[in-house]
């Protein structure tokens, strides 16, 4: 596996990362043994970046990393946790909280759950438009001097924010979506994010399946996101679904799958940028694998954005009321 770091003061990783979230949440239901095999075999094969957050399955995705972990050197593996997102009994999210004394209490249930003496990267999930920015990466900071925390890393966040948090502590990462169907942070966010070392753990590479060659026109579960998600509504769906057969074409001609080229597109914006794939399954994440092996020339790169085009999807990556909740979006 090829490796990359995580800005000018990160952890080395795998060029690929593999996000937990759908392995515990918000996807449908999951297959708890298939989720430990897939987690097993992401190790095998070398990748070491593990993406999850506290709120997923309320604690259940912490605990499924450290039994996939059991046994394993614990370097074997660089793990993420974003905290701050507050959810009931029922899983109903109740707002944000990321003030330093709750910072520091979500680190300690994180801490129990993976059973492990710190947490490599840790992020606040949002920011908290209450809370000052320096405020969060102030106690993150307090844990990186205790030894509980490695690196301090952020999600969706702006240009502005990067600069404010990075003026308090060095920032290794910024997770943020990015995708040839999300593609809005190379305005400012991404330009700024290398202006001050930092790197990018793009999320949504697939953009939640849609891209990826095997969703076609089916129907979702309740409690899965794409329920809501506007890219996935009627109407919106069938358009963006004719830019991923464009993409066929393309991938076609270079002996890959549709997944395969679009990830490997994202790799190839640039050493700094590490995709997290979002694979439950031991297929998905074979197949995801292989993009690392696809080198894209220039002509490959202007014949996949020739297939779908920055600003082509219909329908935006999150309904409006959590659109607003962005700061990367402001």
């Amino acid at each position: 596996m090829l490796k990359r770091t995580l800005g000018m003061n990160g952890p080395q990783v795998s060029a690929i990362g593999l996000g937990c979230m759908g392995m515990s949440d918000l996807y449908g239901a999951a297959d708890r043994d298939e989720a430990l095999a897939t987690l097993g075999g992401a190790l095998d094969a070398g990748i070491t970046l593990l993406d999850t957050g506290d709120f997923y399955g309320m604690g259940h995705n912490e605990l499924l990393i450290a039994d996939a972990l059991k046994g394993r050197p614990r370097d074997n593996a660089v793990i993420s946790v974003k905290f701050g997102a507050l959810r009931g009994p029922s899983g109903e999210w109740l707002g944000y909280d990321v003030r330093p004394q709750a910072v520091k209490a979500f680190a300690a249930y994180t801490l129990k759950r993976l059973g492990v003496e710190a947490i490599d990267i840790y992020r606040p999930a949002r920011l908290d438009p209450a809370v000052p920015v320096e405020d969060t990466v102030g106690a993150i900071a307090d844990l990186v001097k205790a030894g509980y925390v490695r690196h301090i890393g952020l999600s969706e966040v702006g240009a502005e924010t990067l600069r404010r948090a990075s003026a308090v502590h060095p920032i290794a990462d910024l997770q943020i979506e990015y995708s040839l169907v999300s593609r809005g942070i190379e305005d400012e966010i991404l330009p700024t994010a290398r202006q001050l070392g930092i790197g990018v753990t793009a999320y949504g590479v697939l953009s939640r399946g849609l891209i990826s060659g095997h969703w076609g026109n089916r129907t979702t579960a309740a409690n899965d996101f794409r329920s809501h998600s506007p890219r996935f509504q009627p109407g919106n769906l069938e358009r963006n679904l004719d830019l991923v057969e464009a993409l066929r074409a393309v991938a076609g001609n270079l002996g890959a799958t549709i997944a395969q080229v679009a990830i490997a597109w994202v790799m190839a914006q640039g050493e700094d940028i590490v995709p997290l794939v979002g694979a439950r399954r031991r297929k998905r994440l074979a197949e995801a694998l292989g993009a690392a092996k696809i080198g894209l020339d220039a002509a490959d790169i202007a014949a996949i954005e020739h297939a779908i085009p920055r600003g082509a999807a219909a329908g935006e990556r999150y309904a409006s009321a959590h659109m607003a909740m962005l700061d990367s979006e402001r």
